[in-house]
């Protein structure tokens, strides 16, 4: 690692210092982090008690809703932090943790909903075989593939970010540490970074996106050859929350990073991050709960319960 003694911490400079825009920004903030929070730890706990939801393909939700949690509560509780204390100083390990876990976030998500794009084309394209090859062993084997892929990826995107020398400004135009904010800030020629970056972001989405389109070429392939409608209805039904949700996070993702530099502001910066830090974490669970009626019952049945005992 570089010489990092010049800069010891960042100022987060995403939202306006004016007292009522503070104010919203917590409203929000927290409004929408709860229900982040709530929504995916009821499809968990659905997922876990329920045991006409224990399948690979809630298995994989469970996973997608914890990593949920996990990367909205990396930078949105900051953010409500800042705007109550007014203390918008972030320590230098602190950002390093912070670029860690968000890349280690995203890269899992796009890698988990892969995998689910994977096991609908095995549930309708070879039903007879499921259960053979999304046996337990392979789904925990996949799961933690996912993980450990994008951990390595987190790790080296991490340490090429924070190699290079901060020593001039040290305030960030974002709510969070992100990556090209930090580039822009940083006092090094960070062109080879952003190639390198570019490269493994372009090869890796290319991979999973090519890898669910031939899935679901195979998948709408074989429901167009059911002869029912009703059965067709029914059999593609279950991959519609998942096609919404990958779409959901491709667009924003793509959005926040392909975004050209004569339209990138400060304001166009900070909706783009909230779009793909914010808004896939907070809809997931609305979208399994509206489009899957089984997670739908599941969540009820335990929100009538949990309402029950505490009334």
């Amino acid at each position: 690692m570089g010489n990092h003694s010049i800069v010891t911490e960042f100022l987060l400079m995403g939202f306006s210092d004016d007292y009522d825009m503070q104010a919203l920004h917590f409203v929000i903030f927290l409004s929408v982090y709860l229900m982040a929070v709530v929504g995916n730890i009821l499809i968990i706990i659905a997922v876990a008690l329920d045991h006409h939801l224990h399948s690979p393909m809630y298995f994989f939700l469970a996973n997608l809703s914890f990593l949920d949690v996990c990367y909205i509560s990396t930078t949105v509780p900051k953010s409500i932090a800042v705007s109550i204390t007014k203390n918008n100083v972030i320590s230098f390990a602190g950002c390093v943790v912070q670029v860690f876990l968000v890349v280690t976030f995203v890269g899992g998500e796009l890698f988990l909903l892969t995998i689910m794009a994977y096991d609908r084309y095995v549930a309708i394209c070879h039903p007879l075989q499921y259960n053979m090859i999304m046996n337990w062993s392979a789904c925990i084997q996949m799961a933690a593939a996912a993980w450990i892929s994008t951990l390595i990826h987190a790790m080296l995107e991490t340490s090429l970010t924070f190699r290079v020398t901060f020593c001039g400004s040290n305030k960030i135009g974002q709510y969070f540490c992100d990556m090209p904010l930090l580039q822009k800030i940083s006092c090094s020629d960070t062109k080879v970074h952003q190639i390198i970056t570019m490269v493994i972001a372009v090869n890796g989405s290319t991979f999973c996106i090519g890898l669910l389109l031939v899935s679901y070429g195979y998948i709408f392939s074989a429901v167009l050859k059911i002869p029912s409608v009703q059965a067709r209805y029914k059999v593609f039904s279950t991959c519609t929350p998942h096609l919404t949700v990958f779409s959901l996070f491709m667009t924003t993702v793509i959005f926040s990073y392909m975004i050209p530099k004569t339209l990138s502001t400060p304001i166009v910066d900070l909706v783009s991050a909230c779009l793909y830090t914010v808004l896939p974490p907070v809809l997931n669970p609305i979208i399994y709960c509206l489009r899957n009626k089984d997670v739908q019952k599941s969540s009820w049945r335990i929100a009538s319960t949990l309402k029950q005992l505490l009334g």
